[in-house]
């Protein structure tokens, strides 16, 4: 059969005309819907006959512009990358703050018991600071080492460092946590070391000084710990008890959701690395100084309880959409 594409395009360009007007439209009534799918199968239809003609054809491309820009009013078109970012900052994000929210409290629970039961070990036992150190090297370490620290690099680079140290420690507590034993080692390590330059701090009277440095910074930051070690225990107890889900199934789905967090920690981190850099060796007031890092602490949780429990409630948990995930099969 012979067909001339202009006396074709002719005939049907209302048609065509009126598929890409309701294929722009952004709101489609009913009866706008139904006529949609009609002059979809029917251009589809031209669009065969036209290609066996002239498949390289100027009116076969304009077709096949004109049928991908409708077929998106049925399939769904992918969101832009503004929309995924405010989706992930007020949706994905606080809902899997939200989800693990006792969990890191428990974390840090287990963290100050530890490091309080050191820093006493050490405190009260001259033995214990004896293996530490000779005198010196401890009196060295309380005069300046432990103040040094924060001030012994330009600010900016020394913050840059101290974040992308924690962010990469959050990482790995979060994608090793199916192991079940990285988190608690990592966690006992940071108590312990955090318990015995308390205990020698305390014991050579400057307990005053470790908080002041500690503080400021230390609240979001140590917060930001405990937060990573409960999703890597969470990903690890989807595991070991998954409940009606398949165990790979509810292993897939926790870790998408939770890995979730390593990524949003980044951030927090980033937060605690500015305070640590530029306020913790500040001048300013010891009572400023902490305020300040309160302020980041009391931020974060507000945001974690505001946005994260509004978006659990309607049902968010921090995973990927089902156009992302794919198809899952129901199993008892």
């Amino acid at each position: 059969m012979t067909v001339d594409p202009d006396a074709f395009a002719a005939v049907h360009q209302s048609q065509w005309d009126r598929l890409d007007v309701l294929g722009r439209q952004r709101r489609l009534s009913g009866s706008e819907a139904d006529e949609l799918l009609r002059l979809y199968q029917s251009t589809s239809a031209h669009l065969s006959l036209l290609r066996s003609v002239a498949p390289e054809g100027a009116l076969s491309a304009l077709l096949s512009t004109r049928l991908a820009r409708a077929r998106t009013r049925f399939t769904g078109a992918r969101s832009n990358f503004m929309e995924d970012v405010a989706r992930f900052f007020v949706l994905s994000l606080p809902a899997a703050f939200y989800r693990i929210r006792w969990l890191t409290l428990a974390v840090g629970g287990a963290f100050a018991v530890i490091a309080v039961l050191y820093g006493l070990w050490a405190l009260n036992n001259p033995d214990v600071l004896r293996a530490l150190g000779s005198d010196a090297r401890l009196q060295r370490l309380v005069d300046r080492d432990f103040v040094d620290y924060y001030s012994q690099n330009p600010a900016a680079s020394f913050s840059g460092q101290v974040w992308t140290n924690n962010a990469w420690i959050a990482v790995q507590s979060v994608a090793l946590g199916i192991t079940g034993a990285f988190v608690p080692y990592q966690i006992y390590q940071n108590a312990l070391n955090v318990g015995l330059t308390g205990g020698v701090m305390f014991a050579y009277g400057r307990g005053g000084v470790f908080f002041s440095y500690i503080l400021p910074h230390g609240l979001m930051e140590l917060t930001a710990i405990f937060v990573a070690g409960a999703a890597g225990l969470r990903i690890f107890w989807s595991w070991i008890s998954p409940g009606p889900r398949p165990r790979a199934t509810a292993l897939a789905q926790e870790a998408r959701s939770l890995i979730t967090v390593a990524i949003g920690l980044v951030f927090v981190f980033l937060a605690s690395g500015l305070v640590e850099g530029f306020v913790t060796p500040s001048a300013l007031p010891v009572w400023a100084k902490i305020g300040i890092g309160a302020a980041v602490l009391a931020g974060y949780w507000g945001y974690t309880l505001y946005f994260g429990g509004r978006a659990y409630r309607a049902g968010e948990r921090g995973d990927l959409d089902s156009q992302d995930t794919g198809d899952q099969i129901t199993a008892a």
